[in-house]
């Protein structure tokens, strides 16, 4: 089965990214081998004129769908939107602010074509970002897969191609919060990287705040793995051992050699401290699980679609 002979539908989730967008697309148009595609851009809750460009578009070519979000719902949700609705027997997503080279598409495909169900990018470091931001990174990813079952490759981004299966098995999970990277590298099925170099950002500012990125890096250990509760266990444990140890020390001293043992505020107080924010620390991770627990039984739509070119 050749390229050209093939479906191919390309998920662009969008955030404010009016500037982009008809750049990526004359991009994406180059690089797509096939003569059949769909280029499928899911509007997260854009506040620019993201939409409207995606409207006129859409009038000038039938390829180009659009879904648009009532407000802003995350990344990883646009991403589950588009392949919800992608219809291509290969699925390719990239970020619309063009970091995702549209130029490593073909290789995607060529990888696919070779028996690959799943090709997934490896983000190169880039030393023209910042020290911080490239350490927390490689932090992060050693972190994850030391914590849960599975094993997310080192720069993985969620720049891939998924063949059509493996697609049909992704849109039937039923969890609310589900990490991509996590999920689809523990789905199995035959896998390779690709490597590539992050471009510059072509246009507007990263809408990926720390305070998402923090969140994305928690659902990913808490979506996978139980880990945190096992250290609350033991830290839990190794309090009480000590507490334990601090008490036998003091019968000790009392008893066998007739010293007091200096007293005061300040090591009560830095005993009720110590132990206090160790409880609250494991309180704080039982909540997290539990909330995740809550919110999957509230059986919540993921997002909410306002308007969309496919028809119903």
């Amino acid at each position: 089965m050749t390229a050209l002979n093939t479906k191919i539908s390309v998920i662009v989730p969008a955030y404010n990214e009016a500037e982009n967008i008809p750049v990526l697309l004359e991009k994406l148009k180059k690089n797509i081998p096939s003569k059949s595609y769909e280029i499928i851009f899911v509007d997260d809750g854009s506040t620019d004129d993201t939409l409207n460009i995606l409207k006129n578009l859409r009038k000038q070519n039938d390829c180009i769908h659009y879904l648009s979000f009532s407000r802003n719902f995350g990344h990883q949700y646009a991403l589950r939107a588009g392949l919800a609705k992608a219809t291509g027997d290969a699925v390719i997503s990239i970020d619309a602010d063009l970091q995702h080279p549209p130029e490593v598409i073909p290789q995607l495909i060529q990888k696919w074509q070779d028996g690959y169900d799943i090709v997934y990018t490896l983000r190169q470091e880039n030393k023209n970002q910042g020290f911080l931001k490239r350490k927390t990174s490689n932090l992060y990813y050693k972190l994850l897969n030391f914590m849960t079952s599975v094993s997310v490759p080192k720069g993985a981004a969620d720049f891939r191609l998924l063949d059509k299966k493996v697609v049909q098995i992704l849109n039937k999970s039923p969890e609310r919060d589900l990490f991509l990277r996590g999920y689809i590298t523990w789905m199995g099925f035959k896998q390779i990287g690709i490597p590539y170099q992050v471009a510059k950002r072509h246009a507007g500012k990263s809408s990926y705040t720390l305070s998402k990125m923090i969140r994305l890096a928690w659902m990913g250990i808490t979506s996978f793995s139980i880990m945190p509760l096992r250290i609350a266990s033991v830290v839990g444990f190794l309090t009480t051992l000590l507490g334990f140890l601090y008490a036998c020390y003091v019968v000790y001293m009392k008893i066998f050699t007739n010293h007091f043992v200096v007293t005061g505020w300040t090591s009560v107080l830095v005993s009720v401290l110590i132990i206090g924010g160790v409880q609250l620390m494991i309180m704080g991770i039982l909540g997290e699980y539990l909330g995740l627990i809550y919110l999957e039984t509230k059986k919540r739509p993921n997002y909410i679609i306002q308007e969309s070119s496919f028809k119903e």
